[in-house]
């Protein structure tokens, strides 16, 4: 009997022929992971309410009729393509651990069912859906400790809560947001997503451990509120976000609230259109403002026809306004761009009475248009800067009618990526790191960031070596 040894050779050759004649029929299979998979499968045949756990399975869809709540210890898993619809103005709770791991093929809803969007410009903000809060938001608990949402549009948003479902924060009888976390200790990782309408600020940050990046923020605030509002005890970076239409700023930063750490945030190549119009009152509104003890910088920003330029909060008075100085001490910044359309934006590229200070990397270049002998806040006329250094950006029109700049709230058709011509290219600086928060946030296609992209020598949140928003 031939031994196991010899048999050996012969099997080889005889598998290796096999092959060798059936090379025209194999094909190439790409085996992909498998997607993340925690406890029992949701059931999705009766709408949602009450504790929730386990894993929602990739494109089903949910109806939800009730705050739906995830437990303290618990964890909910959302895979890629799942359709969640509020029927009503509901939660969702989340005292546990939420992963909504969306993916760039096939993204996660939360939305109301059967509601359009209204993107024309000029749509009243009184009757835009957009506005009025359809259901609640994702609401982080004192207790939650993770929240990662990633490739995920949240629309429609901020509604009235008449009993409020967490423990502490959101007073009854008052707006949601659509994204909340309030655990200095907790991590919120946001990338690569879509936020959509809100009465008031999109996300309220009041403490938490973050990663903001490559997100849409559209329509945030009716008649008041910002893309995101960070108090104190929130630390971590806010990088390549496009910002289009937020009634106040695309980002507020404040040590109010009394937590620890600081209010520190690292915000930069964001891209800021047309903001701060839906806000009134006198020195509110306009593009990124740091103010009431908050500590951070922001470089690399690109404005376009905000209301204001970066404000600096150094008053503490402003018409009738109690504004509280920020840590200017440990406010570091520069490398803006702000490009206008009209002269009373012009004159409030440094707005005034405010503590903004002109930076040599500016652009336009303050000397080019500020008075010899300028005092931070004075009153200066802007006409020199007019249309002046064109983003040009791929599929936006510059100059804009200057009676519609208020109107543009969203991003329709429009691509806001950087034409080879655009005064964006090459002027921002590298000479900074992102923020590290302590303890770091992991880098985890699952349980942290996927990139913590560094920042780049182009402005705004579009470079041309494609590393940043990839919407």
């Amino acid at each position: 009997m031939p031994t196991l040894s010899r048999l050996l050779p012969t099997i080889s050759l005889a598998a290796l022929t096999l092959l060798a004649g059936c090379t025209d029929s194999v094909e190439t299979v790409e085996l992909s992971a498998p997607r993340l998979l925690i406890g029992k499968p949701v059931d999705n045949t009766a709408p949602l309410g009450g504790a929730v756990k386990g894993t929602m399975q990739q494109g089903q869809s949910f109806d939800v009729n009730a705050n739906v709540i995830i437990n303290a210890g618990d964890t909910l898993v959302i895979q890629p393509g799942v359709k969640i619809n509020f029927l009503g103005n509901y939660n969702f709770v989340v005292k546990g651990t939420l992963l909504s791991l969306g993916t760039q093929a096939q993204p996660i809803y939360f939305t109301v069912k059967g509601l359009a969007k209204t993107d024309q410009p000029g749509a009243s903000p009184a009757t835009d859906p957009a506005y009025q809060g359809k259901w609640g938001g994702i609401l982080g608990d004192v207790t939650c400790p993770l929240m990662v949402i990633k490739w995920t549009h949240v629309e429609f948003g901020g509604g009235v809560v008449l009993v409020s479902p967490l423990s502490a924060g959101i007073a009854n009888n008052k707006n949601t947001n659509p994204v909340y976390f309030q655990n200095p200790a907790g991590v919120l990782v946001v990338e690569d997503s879509w936020l959509y309408g809100s009465p008031n600020d999109m996300m309220t940050l009041l403490g938490g451990r973050i990663q903001i990046m490559r997100n849409t923020f559209e329509k945030c605030g009716k008649t008041g509120g910002e893309g995101i509002s960070a108090f104190s005890g929130t630390t971590g970076n806010v990088a390549y976000n496009l910002f289009v239409g937020s009634a106040t700023n695309g980002v507020r930063v404040s040590n109010g609230g009394g937590k620890n750490p600081q209010a520190n945030l690292a915000v930069y190549n964001n891209t800021l259109v047309h903001c701060g119009y839906r806000r009134a009152a006198a020195g509110r509104g306009g593009s990124i403002g740091f103010e009431q003890g908050a500590r951070g910088i922001f470089y690399n920003n690109l404005m376009v026809n905000c209301k204001y330029g970066p404000r600096v909060v150094g008053s503490g008075n402003y018409l009738g306004n109690v504004l509280v100085i920020a840590d200017t001490a440990n406010l570091r910044y520069g490398n803006s761009l702000n490009y206008v359309d009209s002269v009373r934006i012009a004159n409030e590229i440094y707005p005034t009475n405010f503590l903004t200070k002109p930076q040599p990397t500016d652009i336009p270049r303050p000397g080019s248009f500020l008075p010899a002998g300028y005092r931070l806040g004075q009153v200066y006329d802007g006409t020199a800067v007019l249309r002046q250094n064109n983003p040009q950006f791929v599929g936006f029109p510059l100059p804009a009618p200057v009676q519609r700049l208020s109107e543009v709230a969203t991003v329709g058709t429009a691509n806001f990526r950087l034409g080879s011509g655009s005064a964006a290219i090459g002027k921002g600086t590298t000479s900074f790191a992102p923020l590290a928060t302590s303890p770091s946030i992991p880098l985890s296609a699952t349980y942290g960031a996927t990139a913590i992209t560094p920042p780049s020598r182009d402005l705004g949140a579009y470079p041309l070596d494609n590393s940043g928003n990839q919407h």
